[in-house]
Order: C-alpha cells, then sequence, then structure tokens
C-alpha cells in the first residue's frame, strides 16, 4: 500500500466508496465523477502505477473483475454497451496513478462520445515501426 494513494485507501477501506464488487485482488466501485450512470473504477488492491509496472497475473485477476463487473450490469441492469478505458502515464491522461480501468456504459445520446483522430498516412510507415520492434 502506498500511504498517500487515494485509491490504496479505497482498497482497505480506509477511504469512502460505493463497492460494486470485490475479489481477493481487485476492488470495484462507482466513480466519484461519474460520466453515466455506473460508471465504475475497478483497482487491483496492491499499489501499481500503470499497466506498465503490473504483473502479467495481477492484470489478469484485475481483467478477470472487470469482466465480472460488466456481466453483472449486463444481467441486472440490461446494459450492452461499455467502454473500458485504461490511462496509463500522465500524456495518456492518467490522473490517480494506481492503476485503474473505467467501465462507462454507454447509451444512445449520452453526449460522451471519445473522438480519436486517425492518421491513415502513418500506413506507409508499419513497415519501419515494425522494426523497431526487432
Amino acid at each position: 500500500m502506498k500511504e498517500d494513494c487515494i485509491f490504496c485507501q479505497v482498497a482497505t477501506g480506509e477511504a469512502q466508496s460505493w463497492k460494486v464488487y470485490e475479489a481477493e485482488h481487485a476492488y470495484a466501485f462507482l466513480d466519484i465523477n461519474p460520466v453515466n450512470e455506473f460508471h465504475t473504477l475497478v483497482i487491483p488492491k496492491r499499489h501499481y502505477t500503470d499497466i506498465f509496472s503490473v504483473p502479467e497475473d495481477q492484470l489478469l485477476n484485475l481483467v478477470s473483475a472487470v469482466k465480472h463487473v460488466v456481466d453483472l450490469y449486463r444481467e441486472r441492469r440490461g446494459i450492452q454497451n461499455v467502454q473500458i478505458i485504461n490511462s496509463s502515464g500522465a500524456e495518456a491522461q492518467q490522473d490517480v496513478f494506481h492503476l485503474h480501468f473505467h467501465i462507462v456504459p454507454r447509451h444512445t445520446g449520452d453526449g460522451q462520445d471519445v473522438k480519436w483522430y486517425p492518421h491513415p498516412e502513418m500506413l506507409e510507415q508499419f513497415d519501419k515501426m515494425l522494426k523497431k520492434l526487432e
């Protein structure tokens, strides 16, 4: 646990939260800054800063909890559309530096469009990009 981390405090019960689901290694709760009804955060109980620092087995536990929550929402609330979002790093808009996934239920007209700006010109660079991974 990291003492000054609000999500660590949520995971241990030191900070208030509205629990949706809890497993041995993961905790899911309603986001206090929701963009839609049932906007949920899923966090590991141990402190990992981001996707780069989490061990694979712990990430699998976390993704399993995400799946449990979306299935719960589908079965109990009829939610059929969700966005699952993770931001890792300040330049990726991470603002709480404890690994977390947002589950954002979506419906037509909710006004929460996420805009991506594609760059089709990058297609020409794919071969060079792949070479950089060798």
